[in-house]
């Protein structure tokens, strides 16, 4: 039995922490600036200087928000037990669960990489495979930061045709890997973890334990993807500084059947956040690539970045990342053709 007093003591440095987590993900950029123009002097057009500056903001959002959303994940599961959570689907038909997660995905404010703690936590809990993906589809692809820039800059129509498109391929693609039933090439672990199992979950708990029960998570999964996450980003900052804007409009202009599923394909190395993406692929627009063709590519960029795969690999076997990537690739790839064509007409 843990002992009671420790356990209000960590209780308190959470609720002293908070606030510092707070101030500092507010800053993030700024931090990232100053140590990079300022305590470093690097010079501001440098490309290293500002691959590193993406490096480290980018890395200390993700750290933040993992931490953060593990944590409430573990808090979370204290008051549904794994076994009540399958009861309360067994019910319902799969569909209905793919669109209840992909609903939730749309307003959450996560990006691929840091959905995934969600994610782990979904399957976990005894969720369907495929509303698990559902969910981690939906809620980097849609989001109200990306969709008020979309509607700034393309209107309320390309706005609309866009979240009710993303959430039909948050939806069809996660019922689609439920349908395949892949749960052989999820990594073994993720199915045992258990957080605070010792402790029976629900309303007796008291607010000392469930927190207790929020760190343990934090230590358990987080020790595991911390790798992943740095090899990610650092990839994701090394292609930001030096990916030039030039060649992928020279790429992606071109009006051939190819150029959408290769304008994904370009996209999957790449991470960037929605509101970071947009300007770019208003960028490309501007230039003359079709606009399907750019919305694929911003897709491909948010719901298949590199990092998250990395990280993923962590989570899943080769077999399912490929299946998963290459049916949301499909999935995007319809999705910029369908684009193309409804605005030539």
């Amino acid at each position: 039995m843990k002992n009671p007093e420790n356990m209000h003591v960590k209780t308190n440095i959470c609720l002293v922490i908070f606030p510092l987590w707070i101030l500092l993900y507010y800053f993030k950029e700024k931090v990232s600036y100053y140590l990079v123009f300022k305590f470093l002097q690097m010079p501001y057009e440098s490309q290293i200087a500002n691959s590193l500056w993406f490096f480290l903001s980018t890395l200390l959002k993700i750290t933040l928000l993992l931490l953060l959303i593990i944590f409430l994940m573990g808090i979370v599961r204290s008051f549904f037990s794994p076994e009540k959570t399958r009861n309360a689907l067994e019910g319902k038909p799969l569909f209905v669960g793919n669109v209840l997660a992909s609903t939730f995905g749309i307003i959450t404010p996560f990006c691929s990489c840091s959905a995934i703690p969600l994610f782990i936590g979904f399957v976990e809990s005894g969720i369907p495979l495929g509303v698990t993906f559902s969910f981690l589809i939906a809620a980097p692809l849609i989001n109200e930061v990306g969709v008020i820039m979309l509607v700034g800059m393309f209107g309320w129509k390309i706005g609309f045709i866009y979240i009710v498109t993303g959430l039909f391929i948050a939806i069809s693609c996660g019922w689609a890997i439920g349908k395949l039933r892949l749960e052989k090439w999820v990594q073994d672990w993720v199915f045992t973890t258990k957080f605070g199992s010792e402790v029976v979950s629900g309303p007796k708990l008291t607010l000392e334990h469930r927190v207790d029960l929020g760190i343990q998570a934090v230590r358990d999964i987080f020790s595991k993807i911390w790798i992943y996450v740095i090899l990610g980003v650092a990839i994701g900052a090394l292609i930001h500084g030096y990916v030039p804007e030039n060649y992928l409009v020279s790429v992606m202009h071109k009006s051939t059947w190819y150029s959408v599923p290769l304008s994904v394909l370009i996209g999957i190395p790449i991470y960037s956040c929605t509101a970071g993406i947009i300007p770019i692929t208003t960028a490309l627009i501007e230039k003359g690539v079709p606009l399907g063709t750019a919305l694929a590519f911003m897709m491909s960029v948010i719901g298949i970045s590199l990092p998250e795969l990395i990280i993923l690999k962590k989570v899943l076997k080769m077999p399912f990342i490929l299946t998963f990537v290459g049916i949301l690739a499909l999935g995007i790839t319809l999705l910029g053709y369908f684009f193309n064509i409804i605005m030539v007409q």
